[in-house]
């Protein structure tokens, strides 16, 4: 094959990954029917949830639907118990925690028992430790992936995208949440109601459970005040429910009249903790006005010298974005408002979402205010200004997503910049006879522009009020002080300041362009290596020996490939060192991801315990194998950047091995 027709045949490859459609599936896949979700929402605890629950499902059980409990928190209530007992209850599992014995949903047993509806109260409730899944949420997305039927209750507060209004309403910081999306591929939303006058009744006759530890705590929560907003915000949050119910029915059924919505938003992501309320935000601004939404994310030189804490933020705040169902857009450029101004009008957005700026006076005086550059240049489109909790106003000038490399890792630095202004000091003595204190400072800005350029405006600052200073004490009379008695000499400092704080600048921007391309070229560069390792593979054998070889040099990981063999077992294909293997427990978790299609392992919420990151070799919905790796560092964690190429590098696997079999 000649390198024209590989060239040729990579192209036709890297179009494919994204919109191929698979005629051909290599492995026979298990009914793909999916489960009916139903979330029974309240407000607040105590509204009647779990009896409502059980009152359907028993008015199912009548009309000879096979219905079992899969786990009910009756907290004592002899109302409720009296419903459930009518109801087949799996018994739940044991698991030891600490020494002591707490009872779970047992997953294994009701999937093999398999139901029709399955009954799983408390949809936020936390597993234990060692439990398959972190959330009860996800026990429950595996049961509607084994086409089983779920019930389930949720109070409004555990919903991710109001936590924040719920802790303004009641003062209390929800830990359990869930995200959005379980809400949204619910089929059936009903609202459990009950007038707070009635809940406060009801908490006073001791029929609402409360933990003996938290009683004191949990009964300020049940303030007619806060029950009274909860209570708003669920109903609004369920009319907005149905309000999609009825757009969707309406497409249905082709009905002419629909609004066409053509507004949009944006939020800008970063570094800052703060982000994560503008996010919210933006998804229930999008959300009521039924508007598509962008996340964006701009690296720029400002980003270069991001501490590990405030880039950990950052990765978080974009999978906040990602878990809300944003675009999420990452941007180049060297001022970050502009940039965020170029792409909102290219896509026609009509609101920006943002926050107060946190830099301090002196930082908006040298590297401007992002908040205001948007607001002068934002012409048509609206800026929305929020304002930071008191927390974010006392931090504001502190602490900052682009703070420098702390001055001790930089010490080395300082001195070889000392350095270098010493000896051209002594070079200039040396020579003073036939030089001008211009002369001197001309030649002081050698190793100025060399600081600043190599190691950074700070000290490429230090460095130019270092030569400043020597050049003033050492060869501008009176000599030996820092007095100036002729002024065209502060002339010339100052147009030496300038002139080497601007390089100083440049050099940073140029630096940062630089890391920029590089990372770029590599991503391309590996990507399309990639996709020419794959293309003149001769069989399946030797597709996934080169996948194993340049994935793992690429991620610097240990990889090993599965394949399911003719009895739909997984087995090992091929591996980057012989003396790997998967324990009998990690063997389990890539079965899982092969089966629901999901990554799994270390570094997400299924089955974290995993020393391994497991990800489906999928195509479209069809997966055929898995994609098991663990880094050389098993401390270290894929960045989001390194699972965007990681992703791109499994399609071209599926991809190919998909082509190999026709």
């Amino acid at each position: 094959m000649s390198q024209q027709d590989t060239n040729q045949d990579l192209k036709e490859l890297l179009k494919q990954i994204e919109p191929l459609e698979v005629d051909e599936v290599v492995l026979e896949k298990k009914d793909s029917r999916r489960g009916n979700l139903k979330i029974f929402l309240g407000y607040c605890a105590g509204v009647g949830k779990t009896y409502r629950m059980l009152q359907e499902a028993i008015v199912n059980k009548n009309n000879n639907v096979d219905v079992v409990v899969g786990v009910v928190e009756t907290h004592g209530r002899k109302e409720t118990e009296s419903l459930a007992v009518n109801l087949e209850l799996i018994p739940r599992k044991i698991v030891q925690y600490g020494g002591i014995p707490i009872a779970e949903m047992d997953l294994d047993a009701i999937i093999a028992r398999r139901p029709k509806l399955v009954l799983v109260d408390e949809l936020a409730h936390t597993n234990i430790n060692g439990s398959r899944h972190t959330k009860r949420y996800q026990d429950v997305e595996e049961l509607l992936h084994e086409g089983i039927d779920v019930y389930s209750t949720l109070n409004i507060q555990h919903v991710q995208s109001l936590t924040d209004i719920v802790q303004q309403i009641t003062t209390v910081k929800v830990e359990e949440i869930i995200p959005d999306r379980i809400l949204q591929i619910a089929n059936e939303i009903e609202l459990v109601d009950l007038p707070p006058e009635k809940l406060q009744q009801r908490l006073a006759e001791g029929k609402v459970y409360i933990p003996q530890k938290a009683k004191q705590a949990v009964q300020k929560f049940f303030k007619k005040g806060n029950l009274l907003a909860l209570r708003e915000l669920a109903l609004k949050y369920t009319a907005k429910r149905v309000d999609i119910d009825l757009l969707v029915y309406r497409e249905q059924e082709d009905i002419s009249n629909i609004w066409p919505v053509e507004s949009k938003l944006l939020v800008g992501i970063g570094s800052a903790k703060m982000t994560e309320k503008l996010l919210l935000i933006a998804h229930r601004m999008a959300n009521d006005l039924e508007v598509d939404w962008f996340a964006v994310h701009v690296e720029s030189p400002q980003q270069v010298r991001l501490s590990d804490k405030d880039r950990g933020q950052l990765h978080r705040n974009i999978r906040l974005a990602e878990e809300l169902g944003a675009k999420v857009v990452t941007l180049n450029g060297i001022v970050i408002a502009d940039e965020i101004l170029r792409f909102a009008k290219h896509k026609n957005v009509t609101l920006i979402i943002t926050g107060l700026s946190e830099r301090s006076r002196f930082e908006e005086l040298f590297k401007g205010s992002i908040l205001n550059r948007l607001v002068k240049n934002s012409g048509s489109i609206n800026v929305l200004v929020v304002g930071g909790d008191e927390a974010t106003s006392n931090t504001a000038g502190k602490h900052h997503g682009t703070s420098a490399i702390p001055f001790k890792k930089n010490f080395g630095y300082y001195s070889y910049s000392f350095l270098a202004i010493l000896v051209t000091t002594f070079f200039c003595w040396a020579l003073s006879s036939y030089l001008t204190p211009i002369d001197d400072l001309l030649i002081m800005l050698l190793p100025v522009i060399a600081s600043g350029i190599l190691w950074g405006s700070k000290i490429g600052f230090f460095s130019a009020l270092l030569a400043l200073g020597s050049v003033d004490f050492f060869f501008v009379p009176p000599y030996y002080s820092f007095a100036i008695t002729d002024y065209k000499y502060i002339i010339s400092s100052i147009a030496f300041f300038i002139v080497s704080f601007s390089i100083s600048i440049l050099g940073k921007v140029i630096r940062w362009q630089a890391k920029s391309a590089n990372y770029r070229e590599r991503f391309i560069s590996a990507l399309c290596n990639f996709g020419q390792e794959m293309i003149i593979a001769e069989n399946t054998d030797d597709i996934l020996t080169r996948a194993v070889k340049n994935i793992t040099e690429a991620f610097e990981t240990d990889s090993i490939i599965l394949l399911p063999d003719k009895f739909g077992n997984l087995e090992f294909t091929t591996k980057s060192k012989e003396d790997l293997y998967l324990s009998e427990s990690e063997k389990a978790v890539a079965v899982w991801v092969y089966k629901h299609g999901q990554p799994a392992g270390k570094g997400t919420n299924t089955l974290s315990s995993a020393k391994w990151y497991y990800v489906p070799l999928q195509l479209n919905e069809n997966t055929l194998g898995v994609l098991c790796l663990m880094k050389i560092d098993s401390n270290d964690a894929f960045t989001s950047e390194q699972k965007r190429l990681l992703e791109s590098f499994v399609r071209v696997v599926a991809l190919t091995l998909t082509k190999s079999v026709k």
